[in-house]
């Protein structure tokens, strides 16, 4: 009964393995190269804080597959983060932790529900935040509105 079990355990980590690495039926490509289009244009700094570079590294593995390099979001895939909706005065740095922690309902962009992220750290979260919040500086979003 345990082999049928761990048997079973492995078809279905095997199948979800598959799910995720496929890339899904309406994602945009460019033609000639098979790579999908990015959303915006992203300008990086020309130095990072160490923080950052962690976070870069870490966006790069565990984001970027989906957010695109550098954030620059996927036509058909997942949102640009380097982008004004995403500044901190509305979404803070806590939204990003709670987006990865739980998942996040649709509610900005056509791409339908972000699930949750396993294997990150609160920690690692906030290294990627320190990242995206520098890219987004360096691309004019302002890491505070001004009062008016």
């Amino acid at each position: 009964m345990r082999r049928v079990f761990l048997i079973g355990c492995l078809v279905v980590a095997g199948g979800l393995l598959i799910v995720l690495n496929e890339r899904r039926p309406d994602q945009a490509q460019d033609a000639s190269s098979g790579e999908t289009t990015a959303l915006v244009s992203v300008t990086l700094p020309s130095a990072l804080s160490d923080t950052a570079q962690v976070g870069a590294k870490i966006f790069e593995a565990k984001c970027a597959a989906c957010h695109g390099s550098n954030g620059q979001g996927q036509d058909g895939v997942a949102p640009p983060l380097i982008h004004k909706i995403y500044e901190p005065s509305h979404h803070g740095d806590e939204s990003f932790q709670r987006a990865v922690a739980l998942g996040v309902r649709q509610h900005h962009w056509p791409f339908g529900n972000m699930p949750k992220v396993e294997g990150l750290t609160r920690a690692d979260v906030a290294m990627i935040v320190s990242y995206i919040r520098e890219v987004q500086r360096e691309n004019g979003i302002n890491w505070k509105r001004e009062r008016q």
